[in-house]
C-alpha cells in the first residue's frame, strides 16, 4: 500500500492484547503524540472493550491525541489456540484489527497479543505476498555494529524446508534495506560450522539456493557466536533454533546481574568497587534489555 505524504495514516491498535492490557497499549498510543513530527497526519484506531478503554482514558490529557474507538466484545488470550480462535473469536480486537488492515480501512495493525493467533489471523485475512511460502517472525538482536542484527525466523516455523530459509534470506535483506537503510545487508545462514558443507540436509540445500541468488549479499554459513558479533546483518535459521537463541539471549543479562550481585555481597571492598561500576554497567545492560527492542515484524 502506497502512503502519500499528506494522506492521513491510520494505525489500528489491539488494546486488549498483551499481559497488561489495555493500560500499556493505551499509554503507548498516547506517547506517540508527544512527538508532533512523528505523529503528523496520524490517527490511531483503538480496538477493544469500549468501557475499559474509556475508563482508562478519562483522566488522561488527550488534547493532542487523534483517535477513534472500535468496540469489540471478545479477547484472544495468550492461552487460546491460534487456529480455534480464528473460528470462535471473530469479534476479538485482534481479529477485527487484522480484518480492517485486510480491507484497507487502516494502513497498519499493531498487536502485543497472542503471537500464534496474530500470525494465523494475518495469514488467513491478509494473505501472503507472492513468493512467500511461509510468513516468519523476525526480531532484532543487539550487535557489535551501530545497527542490530535481524534474526529470522524467531519462532513462527519450527520445521522449515530449504525453500523457506531462502525466502527468509530475501525477506530479511529487503527489510533491513528499508528499515535500517543498509545498501547491501550481509546475510548469514546459521549452521554448526562456517564451511559450506557443514549442517544438516536442510541447511546445506538452503545454502546453495541463497548462494545462487546474486541479488543477495550472502557471506555464507555463520555460527551461534556470530549472531551478536556484528559480522552479519541478517541471520537466517528455522523458527525452532531462532526461538531458542532469542530466549537464551533474554536470560543472559539476568545471569550476569546475579553474578555481579554475588561478587558485591562477598566483601565491603567488592561492594564499593561494584557501586563505582554500576552506572557503566546499567548503560551496557540497557542494550541487552529485550523490552528496548519492541515487538517483532
Amino acid at each position: 500500500m502506497e502512503l502519500k505524504a499528506n494522506k492521513p495514516i491510520k494505525v489500528a491498535l489491539d488494546a486488549m492484547g498483551g499481559d497488561f492490557a489495555p493500560e500499556n497499549e493505551l499509554l503507548g498510543a498516547i506517547s506517540v503524540f508527544d512527538d508532533a513530527k512523528q505523529s503528523k497526519n496520524l490517527e490511531i484506531v483503538i480496538l477493544g472493550d469500549e468501557g475499559k478503554i474509556n475508563n482508562f482514558l478519562k483522566d488522561k490529557n488527550l488534547s493532542k491525541v487523534k483517535y477513534t474507538i472500535v468496540p469489540t466484545t471478545q479477547v484472544i488470550t495468550m492461552h487460546d489456540d491460534p487456529t480455534e480462535s480464528l473460528k470462535t473469536k471473530k469479534d476479538s480486537s485482534l481479529y477485527r484489527g487484522a480484518e480492517m488492515a485486510a480491507n484497507g480501512e487502516v494502513d497498519a495493525f499493531v498487536s502485543a497479543g497472542n503471537t500464534g493467533a496474530m500470525l494465523a489471523t494475518s495469514t488467513v485475512l491478509m494473505r501472503r505476498i507472492k513468493g512467500v511460502s511461509r510468513p516468519s517472525i523476525a526480531t532484532f538482536m543487539p550487535s557489535d555494529n551501530e545497527t542490530p542484527t535481524l534474526l529470522i525466523d524467531a519462532g513462527a516455523n519450527v520445521d522449515c524446508k530449504p525453500r523457506f530459509l531462502y525466502e527468509f534470506a530475501v525477506m530479511g535483506s529487503v527489510y533491513t534495506k528499508q528499515i535500517l537503510g543498509l545498501k547491501a545487508p550481509r546475510i548469514g545462514l546459521l549452521s554448526i560450522g562456517e564451511e559450506e558443507k557443514k549442517g544438516n540436509d536442510q541447511v546445506r540445500e538452503a545454502h546453495q539456493m541463497i548462494k545462487e541468488d546474486k541479488s543477495l549479499n550472502f557471506i555464507g554459513n555463520v555460527e551461534g557466536k556470530d549472531v551478536m558479533s556484528g559480522s552479519c546483518d541478517v541471520v537466517v535459521c528455522d523458527g525452532f533454533t531462532g526461538n531458542v537463541i532469542l530466549k537464551l539471549a533474554e536470560s543472559f543479562p539476568k545471569l550476569v546481574k546475579s553474578r555481579f550481585k554475588q561478587y558485591a555481597d562477598s566483601s565491603v571492598k567488592n561492594k564499593v568497587l561494584a557501586a563505582s561500576a554500576m552506572p557503566a554497567l546499567k548503560s551496557v545492560f540497557s542494550s541487552f534489555n529485550y523490552e528496548n527492542y519492541g515487538g517483532v515484524p
